[in-house]
């Protein structure tokens, strides 16, 4: 049971990932109408997280380094999620031979 919510965890984080991605990249656009809905919605959802990290590490030179440990700390969240995982597998198999 609680293997199936860490692998949902894992999920979120890899999906939440790839928003972090597009929006990082859409960033670069200055011209990026943040109006939109489509573009609103993913500054809503990802920018609370990023904020965290940009409170830690001011941009630099207009380059902004946040996200570089936002990214970092997210994978290795993910990377423990999935490591929990493959331990509770084996666990659970080796009680279930029994």
């Amino acid at each position: 049971m609680i293997s199936i919510v860490f692998e949902a965890l894992a999920s979120f984080i890899s999906i939440y990932l790839v928003l972090l991605i597009i929006r990082v990249l859409l960033s670069w656009f200055p011209n990026v109408d943040w109006t939109n809905p489509a573009f609103a919605a993913l500054s809503q959802i990802t920018d609370p997280y990023l904020n965290l990290f940009r409170s830690i590490i001011p941009p630099l030179g207009g380059i902004d380094f946040s996200a570089i440990l936002a990214f970092i700390l997210l994978q290795v969240v993910q990377s423990a999620l999935n490591s929990a995982v493959a331990t509770l597998a084996s666990s659970s198999y080796a009680y279930s031979a029994f």
